[in-house]
């Protein structure tokens, strides 16, 4: 069998199919064989958001780019993986996407929310515009970090879901950072960075009772993105054991990351493959149709997914986590430590239950030019964008 091939820009794909293997297919939290369910291995990933380049859409900003095609690729992951996120949260882990079938309003809620067009929460524009404040112009390459601070920013407006979004830095997750950020009271971190929910809501065009639920909650749903360094300029083996458990929890929202200068969204693993969807495909941008109803199909991957070898993965990923309740984060705590005594997995992050006095505050949204050297690392792994086609503006 030949490695999975793809055409860039096209729409005409020559995949592999999964090989006949006995090593179990991991797909985001959820064990499969191959031999015996192969049907529900390809509808779990056709059941994912996919987001690819999109031409044609409302310019960004007005004036800019109206496609994404050569640079989106790292915003598109980032929506890929917030998009899980928000499945999770509104649909649930078992939702599946049946091509035909018609899908509940939440749903297309979601979809709606990464729609190309500047009032979509998490739309290529938002990721774009929201970046130029990371020190991105639009149309530049994005890293994983960068991606995951953008989002971060961008699901404080999103009262619909009222995600509580944190970012664990210096490859430390803080236990206590974490339970103070969820259990808030407020729809999201911050209130007053948020618009009126009326308004909010009605503008992204979501139901106008959406925002006002769960405002009172004890625990808001969390979204931990771990952006990591796994080695200096290619994966450091001793990491890898440990990435693979990383899709074997049932919190688990996939990894951002690729080869270098291209990014996916990886969804799984089978024996010493990644499994991941691919962005790097050119389709017309996608409008309501004349009932307002979403045409969806162009947002699930139809075919079977790429597969390439762990060792080829750029040593620059994010790591991604949704756990809905306080019991799911107790549950993924207990999982992490258990890891630590694995034998012959390397812990790519720590988890302690307090913040280390020589810290830094690890909400700083700025990446300013005395920020730390994880930041600083970022934006020197961030600007190899030579071989980008990148758009002029």
């Amino acid at each position: 069998l030949f490695p999975a091939t793809l055409t860039y820009d096209t729409l005409r794909f020559e995949y592999e199919d999964f090989p006949e293997t006995k090593e179990p297919v991991w797909i985001l939290g959820r064990k499969y064989s191959v031999f015996t369910e192969k049907e529900e291995i390809l509808l779990d990933v056709t059941s994912r958001l996919w987001f690819t380049y999109r031409k044609n859409f409302p310019a960004i900003g007005g004036t800019g780019p109206t496609s994404d095609t050569g640079w989106g690729c790292m915003l598109r992951c980032g929506q890929m993986i917030f998009a899980q996120a928000l499945v999770c949260r509104h649909l649930g882990r078992d939702w599946r996407w049946i091509k035909g079938k018609r899908q509940t309003d939440n749903y297309f809620n979601v979809l709606n929310a990464f729609i190309d067009k500047k009032d979509s929460y998490y739309s290529i524009h938002q990721i774009a515009q929201m970046g130029v404040g990371e020190g991105k112009s639009i149309g530049q390459w994005y890293g994983p970090n960068t991606v995951a601070q953008v989002l971060k920013k961008l699901a404080t407006f999103d009262t619909w879901s009222s995600l509580a979004v944190h970012i664990a830095m210096d490859n430390t997750v803080v236990m206590e950072e974490i339970r103070r950020l969820c259990q808030s009271n407020f729809p999201c971190a911050g209130a007053a960075a948020c618009p009126a929910v009326e308004s909010d809501v009605l503008y992204n065009g979501y139901p106008e009772e959406a925002g006002v639920r769960d405002r009172l909650s004890l625990w808001k749903p969390l979204v931990l993105l771990i952006p990591l360094r796994l080695g200096l300029t290619e994966i450091n083996e001793a990491y890898i054991e440990t990435l693979k458990h990383c899709f074997m929890m049932p919190q688990s929202l996939g990894v951002i990351g690729g080869k270098p200068n291209s990014a996916h969204y990886f969804i799984g693993y089978v024996g010493e493959e990644l499994i991941y969807l691919d962005p790097h495909t050119t389709q017309p941008a996608v409008e309501p149709n004349d009932s307002s109803c979403l045409p969806d199909e162009s947002f699930h991957c139809q075919h079977p997914p790429c597969r390439m070898s762990i060792a080829e993965l750029d040593p620059s990923i994010a790591v991604g986590f949704f756990c809905n309740t306080e019991e799911d984060f107790n549950d993924w705590c207990q999982q992490i430590k258990k890891l630590s005594l694995v034998r012959g997995a390397l812990p790519m992050f720590e988890l302690v239950e307090r913040q280390p006095s020589h810290f830094s505050n690890p909400d700083v949204l700025n990446l300013t030019p005395d920020s730390s050297d994880a930041d600083r690392l970022e934006r020197f792994f961030d600007s190899e964008d030579e071989d980008f086609e990148i758009l002029s503006l």
